[in-house]
């Protein structure tokens, strides 16, 4: 059994891709193998989060990269199996070490982080919304100026994708700018991404009007993610992505089958 009670920037960009995703991951939760990418993804997010903890002039490059090794052995006490499966030697964490070293200097290259002191770091958060439907995710960085001026921040260890493809990264920002609306009714200054594969960064002011067709985006959303579960219809989308995709092999529009939808209890909104 499962209910659809929250939405989260990434399950809500499943569901754009390709609905039949979002369901075999929100739904039947069916596991996914890990990967490199995202695992180096989440050391080097890690590593910028515990910089932090130092004092603004212990905040260097040497320290970040000197975390490198601790935040690793952390995420290999939490899950020692998937640091084995993705690493199972000591060239690959070597590696994998060289990379995220060439990531932090990107940051580094970007920004001067003993000029700053944020104000949350990796912070959950979630709003609801009138419907009942509960907005919800992790914000990496959240910096309020002297001012009172908030700027929320994402890390990308890729690189910047071309126009055309940068719809799901600014999704999420506007989502989380959204939730700081609803939560506090204090509009968001200033949104951030920092793309360390590609060192740049893409800045953006939402405004009011900005906030409220985010709203109205996300309930749309809602009301095709309900429709879809009241009448069991997750259609598959074909894309370029379907190469990357977990579940094509049960998926119909290749050809596969894939399990019966487990009985969705409660939809927000319904």
């Amino acid at each position: 059994m499962a209910e659809l009670l929250a939405l989260s920037p990434s399950r809500a960009n499943d569901f754009v891709q390709c609905p039949l995703k979002f369901r075999l991951r929100t739904i039947d939760r069916l596991p996914e193998p890990p990967s490199e990418a995202a695992f180096r993804g989440t050391l080097v997010h890690s590593v910028l989060e515990r910089l932090f903890d130092a004092s603004a002039p212990e905040r260097t490059i040497e320290r970040a990269v000197d975390g490198i090794a601790p935040a690793l052995e952390a995420l290999r006490a939490k899950d020692p199996q998937t640091v084995e499966e993705l690493f199972p030697g000591p060239d690959q964490v070597i590696r994998l070490q060289e990379q995220a070293r060439t990531l932090l200097e990107a940051y580094f290259a970007l920004e001067l982080p003993d000029r700053l002191e944020p104000a949350a770091r990796e912070e959950f958060v979630s709003a609801p919304m009138d419907s009942g439907l509960l907005l919800r995710g992790v914000v990496d960085r959240t910096d309020r100026a002297p001012g009172g001026q908030v700027r929320l921040v994402d890390y990308k260890t890729g690189k910047q994708p071309k126009p055309q493809y940068s719809g799901e990264a600014d999704f999420q920002m506007r989502f989380y700018a959204l939730v700081h609306w609803l939560s506090r009714r204090e509009l968001v200054h200033t949104l951030q991404l920092f793309y360390l594969g590609s060192r740049t960064t893409v800045t953006k002011r939402p405004t009011a009007g900005d906030i409220e067709r985010t709203e109205m985006e996300i309930l749309e959303l809602w009301e095709s993610i309900a429709r879809a579960a009241e009448s069991d219809e997750w259609r598959p989308r074909r894309s370029p992505l379907c190469g990357w995709c977990h579940f094509k092999p049960i998926c119909p529009a290749w050809g596969g089958t894939p399990p019966p939808t487990p009985e969705i209890t409660a939809i927000a909104g319904r």
